[in-house]
């Protein structure tokens, strides 16, 4: 990655009250607030971490966006699992260079960048056309057109049934992951893991009552909390608001016959 922004290149500015404009560089095009506007012209050729200036003297830090900027940043169809989550997620599912995964629910994408970040060849299983479609050009947006050589998304109802075979890992995001289950046994390889990401407890109760049979074992379902500190000199607290709940992570492995 060169060390100058060039057009085509996705910038992060941010003011002086942090808040973060995501945009794409390109020729004879302006970035415009209610301060004023900063022409893409004049961020091409600098280094990341320049400092710039607004017509009307509002001041921005240019930096490369990273994978968590882009996800909160990044234009969505469906609603997006959000970093504090798809780190855990990764996690779980033990996703690293070369694992097949089957991905249902794919949304706009941002699950799916995160793995093909990791190394995972991805097979994606979508309902709406317009969700995939979304979620193929945010992936190659962020992470170029090489990473579509490992992501294949496919208009398919995951349960009417999945054809993927050879699959390590199945990771769903989709209202009813339960229904799923039965399938994944079907088509994973023995010591397989499935993660299925649901807002409500009571969704995670029926994808583990469908998981409580011998084929499964290590089953468990957690929540990720993510509290911020406030830190200036020596007043030191928890932030007064975190992020509590957005959804529950149930985890299980496959094992053999």
């Amino acid at each position: 990655m060169s060390g100058q922004f060039s057009y085509g290149d996705k910038v992060l500015l941010i003011d002086g009250k942090q808040r973060r404009y995501l945009i794409t560089l390109a020729e004879g095009a302006e970035f415009h607030s209610h301060a004023g506007f900063v022409a893409h012209a004049e961020i091409v050729g600098r280094p990341e971490g320049s400092r710039l200036q607004s017509t009307k003297g509002a001041r921005y830090i240019a930096l490369r966006p990273t994978l968590e900027d882009f996800v909160v940043e990044m234009p969505r169809g469906a609603q997006v699992i959000y970093p504090k989550d798809l780190a855990p997620i990764c996690m779980l599912a033990d996703i690293g260079p070369g694992v097949r995964v089957l991905e249902s629910g794919v949304g706009s994408g941002a699950l799916s960048m995160t793995m093909l970040r990791y190394g995972a060849h991805i097979t994606g299983y979508e309902l709406r056309e317009d969700f995939a479609n979304r979620a193929v050009t945010n992936v190659r947006s962020f992470l170029g057109e090489q990473a579509l050589e490992r992501y294949d998304v496919q208009v398919r109802d995951c349960y009417e049934g999945i054809d993927a075979t050879d699959i390590d890992r199945v990771v769903l995001d989709l209202p009813e992951p339960w229904q799923v289950v039965p399938h994944a046994q079907r088509i994973m390889k023995p010591g397989g893991i499935l993660v299925a990401y649901t807002p409500s407890i009571t969704q995670a109760v029926q994808t583990r009552e469908a998981m409580a049979n011998p084929s499964w074992t290590g089953t468990r379902t957690l929540e990720v909390l993510h509290r911020g500190w406030y830190i200036e000199g020596m007043a030191v607290r928890p932030d007064h608001r975190m992020v509590a709940h957005t959804g529950f992570l149930t985890v299980g492995r496959l094992l053999g016959e």
